[in-house]
């Protein structure tokens, strides 16, 4: 079986955001999956997804401060400048965390350890809603 949808997600102010049970509500196909995989894609170039603590809020803003520090705002080498101050670091912020995960699918849920969880980096001080395009593959 294959499965694809896109899904919308609610603007979300910038920061790292867990999007878990978005995920799981958008596709209930999930449940039917015995054994498979579920790739998910984030079409925006400012965004990213990355796999992490899903516990512990202070996780996701020690991600937010540490990418901060490591990806400043106006840095004066930064030629893509014109949508902001915020964007060229974007753009590489997501490009160093990713734009995809590939999850695999055990008895109708996602096989993530204890303590993972799926994050959204939202990287744009005002992004919007971001589109994912969940595409599952799996055996009943």
């Amino acid at each position: 079986m294959w499965i694809q949808k896109e899904l919308s997600l609610k603007p979300r102010p910038r920061g790292f955001h867990l999007i878990t049970d978005d995920i799981e509500q958008g596709l209930p196909e999930l449940r039917s999956v015995a054994t498979g995989l579920l790739h998910i894609f984030i079409l925006h170039t400012s965004a990213s997804l990355t796999i992490n603590e899903n516990a512990d809020p202070t996780v996701r803003g020690d991600f937010e401060r540490f990418f901060n520090r490591a990806v400043p705002q106006n840095e004066p080498w930064y030629q893509h400048t014109d949508e902001g101050p915020d964007d060229m670091p974007a753009h590489l912020k997501s490009s160093l965390l990713g734009s995809q995960l590939t999850i695999p699918v055990d008895k109708g849920r996602m096989r993530l350890g204890t303590w993972q969880g799926i994050y959204l980096g939202e990287h744009r001080d005002h992004g919007g809603s971001r589109k994912l395009v969940l595409t599952l593959n799996g055996a009943s």
